[in-house]
């Protein structure tokens, strides 16, 4: 019984494409031992469609692609991209996302590895459920050419969302947060989301985003946010603040992130207790704002780095526009590296962090940058973990640091309050330097070792400083040094999918008179891709948020929406989505 045609017409391709492939390179047809393999393949195929044993198995013929594969290279061109699935999402848009992998491929190997970078581009789409790409047979004119075929499987529920309750350690405070996410509605992968948060704090925000993975030439994704922020920093700075602004994503690749800025605040003292250095800073201002990131992080590990470096560099210009626009300058520097020791798995985590905010304009020197947007020091965060800037500092509070000022001390009629001492507002600085040194390593006992809990010993120090209304002047380093804050300690940590919790021994080795560092048992919570910003998270209109937020509870309403963690929209990771091998079928 003779094989059908169809099956017989790969098999015949493959070999003449193999013989047109060495005729090129040798000049001569010569029968290789591969050729000669795949011949007794073939062979061994039609006798056994004739003995009724039927086609050889899909692992038979991977075998026989692999290798041709690793013996040399195959001459392959593609000839065509067919595109199948997508009944919503536009076609001009997939073919953004693949044409360019494909079109510099001329062998087999880089036609298979174009596929594998064309289904991880795909998938970071977020509007697909499958991708799947087959090399089909090109046109029997022109051999040595694939038709690549790509077919999608769109989002079964375009509409997800989820709902969660958060705690912030730092803040000692609970919140209830919600988002509701709409995929793909026009087509151009667009995704629409809506987020909000009440907190126990007293902290209220909403807000609205589009994202786009790219506008006609542009290639770059491109985000719009309107949020609306209320936060309460009564109990440490005695002023709420309320954000209303439009953050704009221009920029965003592996390395290099460009947003712009414009915000509407407003600062108010319901207390009324606030001190001179803050009440003059109370009332509306405008913000207009552009801030550049550049980010490159080759550590092993986001919770335990055993090798490798990170580093971080962020530039903030505020005032662009009107003279009555907030004017300031913010540059930050982190640098961080891990270091193997070779026994135990012991590893020498070690880093280095400095901020600088100036005012610009017209008698700079004279004036006072904005309270909001100085640097902060403290909470429980782990230094190991954040990056970003200058912002954890093991064994003292969230603002646990820094230049304060005396509040207003309310006479009250039915206390006596002779002997009342006024409380300090903590202030921020213009200068922030932190540095740490940490040594992790093993636990003796196996059970440990397993589940990846291990111990560590660290040492941080930090400092700020004031440099607007002329304090520059008053600056040296020798002050700067012997005023510098350390804490030392040891303690077991217990790594989870989540977040890396510690439970630390903290001693101070150093504070000042009005600082808040305490001696004891402390425990931290710090996701893994913690990324600060002064001890608070920047997303889009510099409002703040706590660095921690750790998922108490979930619910999750349609499929999953592809984040791999707890912690809210807000602060999902800027780190780029590993490639993933793509789904090939011969």
């Amino acid at each position: 019984m003779a094989a059908p045609a169809e099956d017989k017409q790969e098999p015949e391709r493959e070999k003449l494409a193999t013989e047109q492939n060495g005729e090129e390179e040798d000049g001569e047809e010569v029968e290789t031992e591969e050729e000669a393999e795949e011949e007794e393949d073939e062979e061994g195929v039609e006798e056994g469609e004739g003995g009724g044993r039927g086609a050889p198995s899909d692992r038979e013929k991977m075998a026989g692609i692999l290798r041709r594969l690793s013996s040399h290279p195959v001459s392959l061109r593609v000839h065509d991209v067919v595109i199948k699935g997508n009944t919503r999402t536009r076609e001009s848009l997939i073919e953004a996302e693949v044409l360019e992998a494909f079109r510099s491929a001329s062998t087999m190997q880089e036609v298979v590895q174009a596929a594998s970078v064309a289904a991880a581009r795909l998938r970071r789409l977020e509007v697909f459920d499958s991708v799947a790409i087959t090399l089909d047979s090109g046109p029997p004119e022109l051999p040595g050419t694939t038709n690549v075929v790509i077919e999608v499987v769109e989002a079964r529920n375009p509409l997800t969302g989820d709902v969660g309750v958060f705690t912030k350690p730092e803040a000692r405070s609970w919140s209830l947060e919600g988002s509701l996410k709409r995929k793909n509605l026009f087509g151009y992968g667009d995704i629409w989301d809506a987020t909000g948060a009440y907190g126990w704090d007293q902290t209220t925000e909403m807000s609205i985003g589009l994202s786009l993975p790219r506008l006609k030439a542009l290639s770059t994704p491109l985000t719009a946010r309107i949020s609306l922020l209320s936060q309460d920093w009564l109990k440490f700075s005695s002023y709420s603040e309320r954000l209303l602004g439009l953050s704009l994503g221009l920029v965003s690749s592996r390395y290099h992130d460009l947003a712009y800025n414009l915000t509407w605040r407003t600062l108010t003292d319901p207390s009324r207790m606030s001190s001179h250095s803050i009440r003059r800073q109370l009332g509306h201002s405008l913000l207009s704002s552009f801030k550049y990131t550049f980010k490159i992080d080759q550590r092993d590990s986001h919770l335990r780095p055993t090798r490798g470096y990170a580093f971080v560099s962020s530039t903030q210009i505020g005032g662009l526009g009107d003279s009555r626009f907030l004017r300031f300058v913010r540059q930050e520097f982190d640098l961080r590296g891990a270091v193997p020791l070779g026994f135990y798995n012991t590893a020498l985590n070690l880093g280095f962090a400095v901020g600088a905010l100036l005012p610009w304009g017209r008698g700079f020197m004279n004036l006072p940058t904005p309270v909001s947007e100085r640097f902060y020091i403290g909470g429980q965060s782990s230094p190991v973990c954040t990056l970003g800037g200058p912002s954890a500092l093991s064994g003292f509070r969230l603002r646990g640091l820094g230049p304060t000022d005396v509040r207003r001390l309310l006479p009250s009629k039915s206390e006596d309050n002779s002997n009342s001492v006024p409380g300090r507002d903590v202030l921020g600085g213009d200068l922030a330097v932190t540095a740490f040194a940490d040594l992790s390593f093993d636990l003796p006992l196996k059970l440990f070792r397993e589940a990846g809990i291990h111990g560590h010993a660290f040492v941080c120090a930090g400092n700020l400083s004031k440099l607007s209304e002329n304090e520059i002047r008053n600056l040296s380093f020798y002050n700067f040094m012997h005023s510098i804050r350390g804490s030392a300690g040891f303690g077991i940590i217990i790594p989870t999918k989540l977040f890396r919790v510690e439970i630390n021994y903290c001693h101070i080795l150093k504070q000042s008179q009005h600082d808040h560092g305490k001696t004891g048992i402390q425990f931290s919570f710090s996701t893994p891709f913690e990324f600060n910003d002064g001890g608070r998270f920047h997303d889009g209109l510099g409002k703040t948020r706590v660095q921690v937020a750790t998922c108490v509870g979930l619910l999750t309403i349609g499929p999953v929406s592809g984040r791999a963690d707890c912690v809210s929209a807000r602060e999902e990771s800027r780190e780029a989505a590993l490639p993933r091998t793509a789904d090939i079928l011969m």
